[in-house]
């Protein structure tokens, strides 16, 4: 997820969508808080005209996911020390790169030293708050 999409984000929470106008008031976890000034005021507004700085520093889970694959029951319960479990994708192929849920880039593996890495080689487009979300 970029800057940009988390700002938009951000600078979205405030705004009440037509539907949400219509509906009245929101209520719920994703509600306006009251202020004690009585004004609603939105999780974007703790922030200094929209900074995004104190975010910069919260680290969020990223995984990687080499492929997928469906057993029976009864192979997951022969599984042990040395089996091979085969996946949809071949060697070489690009890996899928998570934020929580949510796949934000593809990329391909590689060496550091004796460590794994990922080189990233695409970066997957935004269409919303679920888009790529783990199916």
């Amino acid at each position: 997820m970029t800057n940009e999409e988390i700002e938009a984000i951000m600078a979205g929470a405030g705004e009440a969508s037509p539907q949400e106008e219509a509906s009245g008031p929101a209520t719920g976890p994703g509600a306006a808080l009251e202020g004690e000034s009585g004004t609603a005021s939105s999780p974007a507004a703790a922030f200094d005209g929209g900074g995004m700085s104190i975010l910069h520093d919260l680290p969020l889970p990223v995984s990687v996911e080499l492929g997928r694959t469906r057993l029976p029951v009864q192979e997951i319960l022969a599984l042990g020390r040395g089996s091979v479990v085969q996946l949809d994708r071949l060697a070489g192929e690009p890996v899928d790169l998570f934020v929580g849920d949510r796949k934000f880039a593809q990329g391909e593996v590689v060496v550091l030293g004796e460590q794994f890495g990922i080189r990233i080689t695409r970066i997957v487009p935004s269409n919303g708050p679920l888009a790529g979300a783990r199916g």
